[in-house]
C-alpha cells in the first residue's frame, strides 16, 4: 500500500504542471489523448449494508481516448480505461476493472443521428445492487450497451425521431438475474412557436431476467421541448404506462419523464429532473420508482466551479405472492468543487451522502464519502 501511495502522489505531481499537445496527431481531424484519474475516498460504509463497513480506497485510472472528425459532419471518440481499485484495509476487494466506450454522431441540418456502444466491468454497490443486511459483499457484474437514435426533418415545422438502446447485464454473484434490456421510443414533433416543439410519442420497453418476471412497457405520452422562457429550458413528457408480465396481472400507472434547465443568472444554473416508471430489481422484485432531483452548477471563475444536488427515490417493492409490497425512500445528496488547471488537467473534490429509510430494517443504511481526484488528458 505504502507504494501505491507514492505512486499516487508522484501522479498527482505530474499531473498538476502537465500542459501539452495532445499526445499524437492522426491525419486530419483525428487525435489520440492519453487519460488518467488518480483519487482517493474515504468511504464509511463501503457495503452500504446496514452496518457500515469504512474503508480508504485508492483509484488510479489510466486510459487513452481516439478522437475524430473535427469540424466535420461525422464526429466521434473511443476511449479506453482501466479502473485500478486498491482498499487499505478490505484488500480483498482490490480490483482491475476494463471499461471502453464509442460514440459517434452526424448532423447536416436535416437529419441528426446518433450511436453509441460501452462496455463496462463494475464492482460497485447501489441502492438496487447490493446485499442487504450485515453481509460484507461487492457485487460484480459486467454491462455491456448500445443505442442509436435519430431525428429527421418532415417539413418546416414537423420532425420525427426514433431510437434503439439496448443493455446486457452479466452478475458474477448468484442471486442477482442477468438481464437484457430493450427501448425503442418514437416520437413526432411539431413547432408550436419558433422556439418550442409539441410533441406525440410511444416508447416500448422489454426487460427479461433470470429472476422473477419478464415484462413489456408501453408508454404512450404527449410533451413538449425547447425554450419555454428566456431562462427555463428542456424537455417534458406525461403519459400512461402498461406493464404486461409474462407472471402476474398487468398494471397500468402514470408514466412521467421530464428535465429542465433554469438559468438562475449567466454563471448559475439550476438542473432538474422528475421521473416516474415501473421497474425490476436484479433480484426479481417489480419496482414503481418516482424520482425527483435537483442540481446547482456555479461558475465562480474561468478556473473554479461549485456543484451541489439533492435527489429523492421512492421506491415501491410490489407485492407478489405471498410478499407484502413496501415502500423505500432513498435520499443522495453531493457537493463538490472543481479546479481547471489548465486546458488539459482538473482537480475535482466532493461529498456525497446517501440514506435509504425502509420498513425492512436490513434494508437500511446509510453513507459518506469524502473524495478528492486529479485528471488529465494528454
Amino acid at each position: 500500500m505504502n507504494s501505491l501511495v507514492r505512486i499516487a502522489i508522484v501522479s498527482l505531481a505530474v499531473s498538476a504542471t502537465a500542459y501539452c499537445a495532445p499526445f499524437l496527431a492522426i491525419g486530419d481531424g483525428a487525435e489520440l489523448f492519453v487519460t488518467g484519474t488518480v483519487g482517493v475516498r474515504a468511504d464509511d460504509n463501503i457495503f452500504l449494508s446496514t452496518n457500515a463497513t469504512s474503508d480508504t480506497i485508492f483509484d488510479i485510472d489510466p486510459g487513452a481516448q481516439l478522437t475524430f472528425g473535427k469540424n466535420a459532419q461525422v464526429q466521434g471518440a473511443f476511449t479506453l480505461a482501466d479502473a485500478i481499485t486498491r482498499y487499505s484495509s478490505n484488500s480483498s476487494l482490490n480490483t482491475n476493472l476494463f471499461s471502453s466506450t464509442f460514440a459517434s454522431s452526424y448532423d447536416d441540418g436535416k437529419l441528426d443521428l446518433k450511436v453509441n456502444a460501452s462496455y463496462t466491468e463494475s464492482n460497485q454497490n447501489t441502492v438496487d445492487v447490493r446485499s442487504t443486511g450485515n453481509v460484507g459483499t461487492l457485487i460484480r457484474r459486467n454491462i455491456l450497451s448500445a443505442g442509436a437514435n435519430g431525428e429527421a426533418q418532415v417539413s418546416q415545422i414537423t420532425s420525427i425521431a426514433a431510437g434503439f438502446t439496448f443493455e446486457h447485464t452479466d452478475y458474477k454473484r448468484a442471486g442477482y438475474g442477468d438481464s437484457d434490456d430493450t427501448t425503442i421510443p418514437i416520437n413526432f414533433y411539431y413547432k408550436y412557436t419558433p422556439k418550442v416543439d409539441l410533441s406525440l410519442g410511444y416508447t416500448y420497453r422489454s426487460f427479461q431476467t433470470q429472476i422473477g418476471s419478464d415484462s413489456a412497457d408501453h408508454f404512450f405520452n404527449v410533451g413538449a421541448r425547447g425554450e419555454f422562457t428566456p431562462k427555463l429550458t428542456g424537455k417534458f413528457a406525461v403519459g400512461v404506462t402498461q406493464r404486461q408480465l409474462s407472471q402476474g396481472s398487468d398494471k397500468t400507472s402514470l408514466g412521467l419523464d421530464a428535465s429542465l434547465t433554469y438559468a438562475i443568472s449567466p454563471k448559475t444554473s439550476l438542473d432538474l429532473t422528475v421521473s416516474e416508471a415501473p421497474d425490476t430489481s436484479p433480484q426479481g422484485a417489480q419496482q414503481k420508482n418516482f424520482s425527483v432531483g435537483g442540481n446547482l452548477t456555479t461558475n465562480i471563475s474561468d478556473q473554479w466551479s461549485v456543484t451541489g444536488g439533492l435527489s429523492y427515490r421512492g421506491i415501491d417493492y410490489l407485492p407478489a405472492g405471498t410478499t407484502p409490497g413496501r415502500t423505500d425512500d432513498y435520499v443522495e445528496g453531493s457537493l463538490g468543487a472543481a479546479y481547471v488547471v489548465n486546458a488539459y488537467v482538473r482537480v475535482v473534490g466532493s461529498y456525497t451522502y446517501r440514506n435509504n429509510s425502509s420498513k425492512i430494517a436490513s434494508s437500511e443504511f446509510t453513507n459518506n464519502v469524502f473524495s478528492i481526484s486529479t485528471s488529465v488528458r494528454y
